[in-house]
């Protein structure tokens, strides 16, 4: 294998099992083998990772900052287009892998790697998304993904192989879940949630409160746009990252955003996710009622039709392929006029409108109003009405007449 492959970047997150890859890669492979981390908005998981990583073996370390890159390239286009998935989920991992799979393939080209690697399982979606990722920019790299060709079983067998490596492992109480975190959220999944029956434990939970515990107070904020892209909190200006980092916060305390869903797997089966996204769901909320007075009715139900459609490409890994950007263009061409404020009411775990307002709108109380105004004639509805239910007239004189 070591004539085969001549260095690798890894997609190396710190945890066991990319530590286990890191050394397992350089016996099986023979060659240098690079650490790449993207940092997405996990936190204190990205502190101490280059000196873990070359403690762990890693000839190069690459440590990244994505945040900013991660939502406005990647979560402020998917929520222009208010995508969805399965009518529950914001998207937060489909939307980071591909971020951090572009940022592997653009350090391997920098480094004269040949080959790339990450630790995804051969059950889940992420090896999807990281390898049509690989796929989509550059083709001729070769795609290790250990799981799906080594020897260990489980967790135990990956313990074992770092002790007997001098692989440190760790030595906190393992959680009976997992978890993934980066700006847009942070899921769970498997372990004790594999029982749908089963209610998850609040120690779970990391970025809100229960709505119980939340004030008994509501908090109000508003939100400007432009072109359908979020630009300030209460009036003040604020970069992308730092935009959603404060609406987390302010989701967080008034618990808003938790979801717990069984979704469809792209490779086939079911899964239980529990999410926590508080500020993706302010936004959401916040970005529909302001398309409901700046985006033309025929517009937005065409572009609504297409969302489920839009949500699946992003879920199943296809960001980098040509009928989403066919689509994308298409939706950001619906957001020119998406300019404006709005105003939300945040309570126990609540995002309710209560304000919308732009100097573009299409919405006119003299054209809605039930009183006496001068632009519509409520006669002219009877021809409207009539012309309207012709076909319905139609068919059911001909099923009288049969």
């Amino acid at each position: 294998m070591s004539e085969e492959i001549k260095k690798i970047v890894l997609a190396y997150s710190g945890g066991l099992d990319t530590s286990v890859i890191l050394t397992w890669l350089k016996e099986t492979y023979e060659c240098p083998v690079v650490a790449y981390a993207g940092d997405v908005g996990q936190g204190d998981e990205v502190a101490g990772l280059k000196e873990k990583a070359l403690k762990t073996g890693a000839d190069d370390v690459v440590v990244e900052d994505l945040r900013e890159d991660f939502v406005k390239d990647f979560v402020w286009p998917a929520l222009r287009g208010n995508a969805i998935y399965e009518s529950s989920y914001l998207l937060g991992t489909s939307l980071a892998r591909p971020i951090i799979a572009r940022g592997q393939v653009e350090t391997a080209r920098r480094m004269g790697a040949d080959a790339v690697s990450h630790g995804a399982t051969g059950k889940g979606n992420d090896q999807v998304r990281f390898e049509l990722t690989y796929l989509a920019l550059e083709p001729g790299l070769k795609v290790i993904a250990p799981w799906r060709i080594w020897d260990f079983k489980g967790r135990e067998d990956l313990m074992d192989y770092a002790r007997s490596r001098g692989i440190p492992v760790p030595v906190t109480r393992e959680k009976p879940y997992s978890s993934d975190r980066n700006l847009l959220h942070i899921s769970f999944e498997g372990g004790i949630l594999e029982d749908t029956w089963a209610e998850p434990p609040e120690d779970m939970f990391v970025l809100s409160v229960s709505p119980e515990k939340a004030p008994d107070r509501p908090e109000f904020v508003e939100i400007a746009f432009e072109r359908g892209d979020p630009i300030s909190v209460d009036g003040e200006m604020l970069s992308p990252a730092n935009l959603l980092a404060r609406l987390n916060e302010m989701g967080g305390r008034n618990g808003i955003g938790r979801v717990d869903m069984v979704e469809n797997r792209f490779v086939g089966m079911k899964s239980r996710g529990v999410y926590e996204t508080p500020g993706g769901t302010i936004l959401r909320t916040a970005h529909i009622a302001m398309e409901s007075i700046t985006l033309d009715r025929e517009v937005m139900h065409i572009r609504d039709g297409l969302i489920p459609r839009y949500a699946d490409m992003i879920y199943n890994g296809y960001w980098f392929s040509p009928e989403r950007e066919m689509l994308q263009a298409l939706i950001d061409e619906t957001q020119k006029n998406v300019n404006g404020v709005v105003r939300l009411k945040l309570y126990k775990g609540n995002c309710m409108v209560v304000g919308r307002k732009s100097e573009i709108s299409l919405y006119s109380s003299d054209f809605a109003t039930f009183e006496e105004d001068r632009v519509y004639r409520q006669a002219d509805a009877e021809g409207f009405i009539r012309l309207n239910g012709l076909r319905l007239k139609i068919a059911r004189l001909l099923q009288k007449k049969a």
